[in-house]
């Protein structure tokens, strides 16, 4: 077929294939542990995956409202007033989505116009710069460093103008496994308590926080919570990321734009499943228990490596863990990623990929949701590197 090179100029010329798919990809060719792409190597519940089941065999199977079924909405409706001690209503304030990352997205088209700024906390997850750019926004960015990736809220009060409409936070952390704490939020709270800026909390991790750690959610926070979007995953928290089941809470004002958005990005999601999570939600236990069973698995892993030359920095959430390997080589970490593909047969994620310039650190992001099997194959390699 013939191609005009001339014909289409690119949105987002400075993007390629995400380094998910190369590094996931170059594991599959060398036949690598894949520690890299953030998914279970395990099932998901039986129960769950019955519940779905019976909800196909019922004719459940038909378009589901736009805003999402409303029992699974009522679900995640008592499960935020449990936990958090806030109310949002199952009717207008929470909504559905074909996963996290399609909820970011909306949340940012539904704010986002040309000049906006957005502020944004590197090393970050890789969808919210190029969210920001397809709607004509620009990204300011705030880096964070190890080994504690701490915000400096006095920087962040320096990139603060009239053109700043957004800022992003993640908490637990993709991809440091760090988490903020009470006085960032309350930091947060006062930058922006006299201005017209939302925020959109990142919190698919928020069943996933270690050693007996308060998940800090935006929505523990009145004044924070009503200029917010919180956005979570079923995926993530129920070992089935390719369901691509989110939601996102906000209060009416803010879920009306969102609305406007989703309706034309996805307009509704998976039905079956969505009636299937309502039920499964029903057993707190069933998220509840999540932190104990990651926990154990992180602290599997560190256990298992800790003879290795590289070094534990610490996760406190997230099912991700970060080795620096500044010990053994001085390599550019996306070289010794591929290089550890190639040779080692087991794979990463370079951290130096999720900040938008280049800050190498000399550190790797490993998967630790993986069987405890896997998890001690992936150790014998990494024991092994000298």
């Amino acid at each position: 077929m013939p191609t005009y090179p001339g014909l289409i100029k690119s949105k987002l010329p400075k993007i390629g294939t995400t380094i998910f798919t190369v590094m996931s990809q170059l594991a599959k060719e060398h036949q690598a542990i894949n520690l890299s792409q953030g998914f279970p190597d395990f099932n998901s519940s039986e129960e769950l995956t019955d519940l779905v089941h019976q909800a196909m065999k019922k004719g459940l199977n038909q378009y589901a409202p736009m805003a999402g079924v409303i029992e699974l909405r009522e679900e995640i409706a008592r499960k935020t007033e449990k936990i958090y001690k806030i109310n949002y209503h199952p009717e207008t304030e929470i909504t559905i989505t074909a996963g996290a990352t399609q909820a970011i997205y909306t949340a940012i088209s539904a704010i986002i116009t040309e000049g906006d700024e957005v502020i944004i906390f590197t090393p970050a997850y890789d969808c919210y710069e190029p969210a920001v750019e397809l709607n004509g926004g620009k990204t300011v960015i705030v880096q964070m460093h190890a080994p504690d990736y701490k915000i400096d809220w006095s920087q962040v009060r320096k990139m603060i103008n009239q053109r700043t409409k957004m800022i992003i936070i993640n908490t637990p952390h993709n991809p440091t496994g760090t988490t903020l704490e009470k006085e960032d939020l309350v930091a947060l709270e006062k930058l922006i308590s006299n201005t017209d800026i939302v925020v959109i909390s990142d919190e698919v991790y928020e069943h996933i926080i270690f050693d007996n750690k308060i998940h800090q959610s935006v929505a523990l926070f009145p004044k924070l919570a009503e200029r917010s979007f919180i956005i979570s995953s079923f995926g993530k928290t129920f070992h089935n990321t390719g369901w691509k089941m989110g939601y996102c809470l906000a209060p009416k004002n803010l879920m009306v734009e969102f609305r406007k958005a989703h309706q034309f990005i996805v307009f509704s999601v998976n039905t079956p499943v969505q009636y299937a999570i309502a039920a499964y939600l029903k057993n707190e236990a069933n998220y509840l228990q999540l932190s104990g069973f990651y926990q154990q698995k992180r602290d599997f892993f560190v256990d298992l490596i800790k003879p290795s030359k590289f070094e534990i920095l610490p996760s406190k959430g997230t099912y991700f863990q970060l080795l620096s390997y500044k010990n053994i080589s001085e390599e550019k970490d996306t070289d010794f990623a591929v290089r550890l593909t190639k040779e080692y047969k087991i794979a990463s994620i370079p951290v130096s990929v999720f900040y938008s310039q280049s800050v190498d650190e000399k550190i790797l992001r490993f998967c630790v949701a993986k069987k405890e099997e896997t998890l001690e194959q992936a150790a014998k390699i990494l024991n092994s590197i000298v």
